[in-house]
């Protein structure tokens, strides 16, 4: 298990954040009295533009590491979806409806307000934002093509060899975040070296920020329904050694039949796929991309 990081150290992640942070604008929207935080990166360009939905207990710096890459020549665009981090949270949906329903509704609503209703993007989504980039995709239309990591949504199961710990129970600030520096382990990240002070910082903020109950929707599937109703170019990205996942089997499952869907298993990353072998799918992704 790798240490916790030193707070000294911690500072200097701050700042490496709050400099990326501060390379792009933020844009807060309401749409249907829910203010979604969004963030873009780069100028104006001939391409669709790019955007990327987060995973759960996730903030729009799940992609620090992919920001300044992919918006060298594209204009990117990363929400905090509703219920997380800087956005409000979405109301509950009724009993019996799509709970992802009005989570959907805010953040469509508030990307037309940003780019015009029927703007074709190029739409990527990492865990429980794959799933709900797929389901995203599926409402909004005028997709150009889907990248998705990690997704959540597949169906099948999970390999976690690791119990999870309840970081809210944790006594004091200091269990706290060895719980925190626990499941970052556990779930998100293969290497111990890639357990860095900036990949705590980003765990850290993002689980406080989180008041949307993601796991449940991630694990009730949808992702293939979702990617058969879309068609057209798709890229699905798993880790090697993601825990959510049995990814060589899950890839083949998925591009059987599908000859636009391309699957790709990246070598020595777990579930943070983006953030652990960063240059990797950064490469991967431009090239889909086109």
């Amino acid at each position: 298990m790798p240490s916790i990081p030193d707070p000294d150290l911690n500072t200097e992640a701050r700042l490496l954040i709050e400099r990326i942070a501060a390379s792009g604008t933020r844009h807060d929207v309401v749409h249907g009295g829910v203010r979604v935080s969004w963030r873009r990166f780069g100028g104006a360009s001939a391409h669709a533009p790019l955007v990327l939905l987060h995973g759960g207990h996730g903030s729009w710096m799940h992609w620090l590491r992919n920001v300044e890459a992919l918006s060298a020549g594209r204009t990117l665009w990363l929400p905090d979806m509703p219920g997380f981090n800087d956005s409000d949270a979405p109301p509950r949906a009724a009993p019996g409806e799509d709970p992802l329903g009005p989570l959907l509704d805010a953040l469509g609503g508030s990307l037309d307000q940003l780019i015009g209703a029927g703007t074709p993007i190029d739409l990527g989504g990492f865990s429980f934002g794959g799933l709900t980039a797929a389901r995203f995709a599926v409402r909004r239309g005028a997709i150009r093509r889907l990248a998705l990591v990690g997704s959540g949504g597949h169906g099948t199961m999970r390999r976690m060899a690791v119990e999870m710990i309840n970081w809210r129970a944790a006594p004091d600030r200091g269990q706290e975040r060895a719980a925190l520096l626990h499941n970052l382990a556990a779930l998100m990240l293969h290497d111990k070296a890639a357990i860095d002070p900036v990949a705590f910082e980003i765990h850290d903020i993002s689980c406080h920020g989180t008041r949307f109950r993601s796991k449940e929707v991630s694990q009730a599937g949808g992702l293939q329904a979702a990617l058969d109703t879309l068609g057209g170019p798709q890229l699905l990205l798993w880790g090697e050694y993601d825990v959510t996942a049995d990814p060589r089997p899950l890839v083949a499952q998925l591009t059987a039949g599908h000859p636009q869907r391309e699957g790709v298993v990246i070598a020595g990353a777990g579930h943070w796929a983006q953030y652990e072998r960063a240059d990797e799918f950064n490469r991967l992704l431009l090239r889909f991309l086109g």
